[in-house]
């Protein structure tokens, strides 16, 4: 298992679609996956600092683990097949640890809302990195980090407006 952290949400270009970008922790390795708006925003939220004035799905799943006794000891990422990614939330109590199953989208939304770690197995880095065997994987690698880099989270932000969420910088 490789720790990461989430880098940032990007805006894939040919379908406007949000991408979830982690990285390790020497930023030697970056894991996009496509995600969905709402998850893309719960994200964003958390990244942000931004308050809604109800809270949101993703707002509330650590509440409750939380009023069960139990906590979000880790996700992990640990398989992909044919594009789509699954998760596994953790959640402890003492000696007991349950598994439930999540997409990762949600798993990262609630991980960063208590900041549990994100675990992404070998495997599924090894499949949903970018291949460098060609001069044009190499060019199209080298565009993607340039963009990745160039991410900022405020750039979801009119996303969000748009989507009628309405929210407040935490002071």
């Amino acid at each position: 298992m490789i720790e990461m952290k989430v880098m940032g949400i990007a805006l894939d270009t040919r379908t406007g679609s949000p991408i979830v970008v982690l990285h390790d922790k020497e930023n030697r390795r970056a894991l996009p996956i496509w995600i969905g708006s709402a998850e893309a925003s719960a994200i964003i939220r958390k990244i942000e600092n931004l308050n809604v004035v109800r809270p949101m799905t993703h707002d509330l799943i650590p509440d409750i683990i939380k009023k069960t006794g139990f906590e979000l000891d880790r996700i992990e990422i640990n398989d992909v097949e044919q594009e789509t990614y699954y998760a596994t939330l953790f959640l402890k109590k003492g000696d007991e640890v349950i598994e439930i199953d999540s997409r990762p989208s949600d798993a990262i939304a609630v991980a960063i809302r208590v900041d549990a770690p994100i675990f992404v197995t070998a495997n599924v880095l090894s499949n949903g990195s970018v291949s460098t065997d060609s001069a044009k994987d190499e060019e199209e690698a080298q565009e993607f980090k340039q963009f990745v880099q160039s991410i900022k989270p405020s750039d979801f932000a009119k996303m969000m407006k748009e989507n009628g969420e309405h929210f407040e910088n935490e002071q």
